[in-house]
């Protein structure tokens, strides 16, 4: 018998997480997650601290909706419970302009499929129910856009995702929900780059009847934690009437656990799940730092250290593409154009994680999420001029003439205080 394959334990340094996400998670947040106590899952405090989570999570979404409440796993577990409630057959307008709307627009293929349009094409069917609107890379969707596709499909559902994280695009939310409420479809979005980052509340959106997010990018925790999702009565009402193909990603037995039963709050406990205490408590602390902040107040704080970034990297010879005011989208100078992976990676081998695009054309990814103070500003922009420079290629950048464009830009602000 040979040996068994034991490794030397796991040790990851720490590195500046300056990508789409996941973000920097907060001390605050991790020593919430060390301190918890070895618990049962359905231990009062456990339970308690769900049901103050759900209270929580109506404040950050902005909604009185009932159904809102916490998907265990990343943000593609809060999507695949809301998508949950498309059935094979439905009719489905969905609008991709990057990446991950795109896979979005897989999961609604797979979900609307029938069972002899899956098996024409299991893993990429084209089901005749839907209808994807494909928006190019680097491109907004627009009103007019939505506009257009739902007067003349007529779907029963709309899908969209509020700010595209593969190319750094915001789309146009309220248009879409204005063509939802015209045209009668049922809105589903994807807001999980936009939760916790932008100031919007969901009732301001009742055509959208549906929205998931993830616990990554604006909560801000463990990444294994909860994607935050709301949904509508009218949402859990198709839900009611036609069911959904899931146990585990139910979106009405899963609220059960957090303590809402036939569109009531009541006591939590009712067993759906194992729920991790230690998840909990992590969860329970990022809702509490982000809302003792403000939304507003952290929506601004992100779009004026956005803005000092963006600024910095221009003057770097670089161009912009991207208005969300968590990342910036940049093509490199153009003697480096087609050397981004490897800048990237470059950035990477020093501990300074920045991402390419997963999609054509290969751009590059600077993310600022928790790291919105004048001294992680500058030294991400410190650690990409450095690579820059490093480069070799006949562009130099002058790090002491950017540093002191910074300290103007941070200067001027503090003195207009």
């Amino acid at each position: 018998m040979s040996a068994a394959n034991i490794f030397p334990p796991l040790e990851i340094p720490e590195t500046i997480a300056a990508g789409p996400g996941p973000g920097n998670t907060d001390p605050r947040v991790l020593q919430a997650f060390v301190n918890t106590g070895l618990a049962d899952h359905m231990h009062a405090d456990v339970l308690r601290g769900m049901v103050e989570c759900k209270h929580m999570l109506r404040d950050l979404w902005g909604t009185n909706n009932i159904y809102t409440y916490g998907v265990g796993g990343t943000g593609f577990s809060g999507l695949d419970v809301m998508l949950g409630a498309i059935l094979p057959g439905d009719s489905v307008v969905a609008f991709i302009n990057g990446t991950f709307s795109g896979i979005d627009g897989l999961t609604i293929r797979l979900k609307a499929s029938t069972r002899e349009e899956l098996a024409a094409n299991a893993l990429d069917p084209q089901p005749a129910s839907v209808t994807i609107i494909e928006v190019p890379h680097g491109q907004s969707v627009t009103g007019e856009i939505v506009e257009k596709a739902l007067a003349e499909h007529k779907p029963k559902w709309a899908f969209m995702a509020h700010w595209e994280t593969g190319s750094g695009r915001i789309n146009d939310i309220r248009s879409f929900n204005d063509a939802c409420e015209k045209h009668g479809a049922l809105g589903l979005v994807d807001a999980v780059s936009s939760l916790g980052i932008e100031d919007f509340s969901i009732d301001d959106y009742p055509g959208i009847v549906g929205w998931a997010s993830c616990p990554q990018k604006g909560v801000l925790c463990l990444p294994l934690t909860y994607a935050p999702v709301s949904f509508s009565d009218r949402y859990i009402a198709e839900v009611k009437a036609n069911g959904c193909h899931s146990y585990v990603h139910n979106p009405i037995l899963e609220a059960r656990h957090w303590g809402v039963v036939d569109g009531q709050d009541v006591a939590a406990g009712g067993y759906h799940r194992t729920h991790s205490g230690y998840a909990v408590s992590a969860f329970h602390e990022a809702l509490r730092i982000t809302l003792a902040q403000g939304r507003t107040a952290k929506a601004r704080e992100y779009a004026f250290h956005e803005r000092a970034l963006r600024d910095a990297v221009a003057a770097m010879g670089c161009e912009v593409t991207s208005n969300m005011t968590s990342l910036v989208v940049l093509n490199l100078p153009g003697v480096l154009a087609g050397r981004e992976k490897e800048l990237v990676q470059n950035c990477r081998a020093q501990g300074f994680g920045i991402w390419p695009t997963l999609s054509e054309p290969v751009q590059v990814r600077i993310g600022i999420l928790n790291l919105v103070t004048r001294e992680a500003i500058t030294d991400i922009v410190a650690r990409f001029g450095q690579a820059i420079n490093d480069m070799g290629a006949d562009v130099t950048v002058d790090q002491d003439a950017i540093r002191a464009q910074l300290d103007d830009y941070y200067q001027t602000a503090l003195a207009a205080e």
